[in-house]
């Protein structure tokens, strides 16, 4: 049996949009779970280029909310410059600052951009630092965190799964 490229290629676009639509809604966790939504700040006390430390999804997650000088990809607000990222590298769960539009880790020099996903882009680090899904609410300015994109350090899973 033989397949048209022409068949092939409509299939293989029904299986991509099914997969992406697939994906909108809340964000759940790899178990199932839905993350908590946590006020981790208003837009109108976010100073470019100055971190703001805060925990998500529990109190052993240390994360770190910026506002860049630029747009950046899942970024936030009026302009979309407002990120959040885990605190922990994926390479061996070391502290990682923000520094100048990229957070760097000071143990084995691994370094992520900020504006790009966490995308690593030097160093031992093999995964992009997890980003936190954030919800912005134009009206009162205040911001979000709604979920985790990729696995933080040291889990099998994001969300506590007792």
């Amino acid at each position: 049996m033989s397949i048209s490229r022409r068949k092939f290629l409509q299939s293989s676009t029904a299986g991509m949009a099914l997969a992406l639509f697939g994906l909108s809604g809340k964000a759940e966790s790899a178990s199932g779970k839905k993350y908590p939504s946590l006020r981790i700040g208003n837009i109108r006390e976010l100073k470019a280029g100055e971190p703001v430390q805060f925990n998500y999804p529990d109190s052993t997650s240390p994360c770190t909310l910026v506002m860049l000088n630029e747009t950046a990809i899942g970024g936030v607000g009026t302009l979309r410059n407002v990120v959040a990222f885990s605190s922990l590298c994926p390479h061996m769960g070391c502290p990682v600052n923000y520094k100048s539009g990229r957070f760097v880790c000071g143990c084995h020099y691994s370094m992520f951009d900020a504006a790009k996903n966490g995308q690593t882009y030097q160093g031992l680090a093999s995964q992009w630092l997890a980003q936190v899904t954030l919800r912005f609410d134009k009206a009162s300015g205040n911001i979000y965190a709604e979920g985790v994109e990729g696995l933080l350090y040291g889990r099998i899973s994001n969300l506590n799964i007792s």
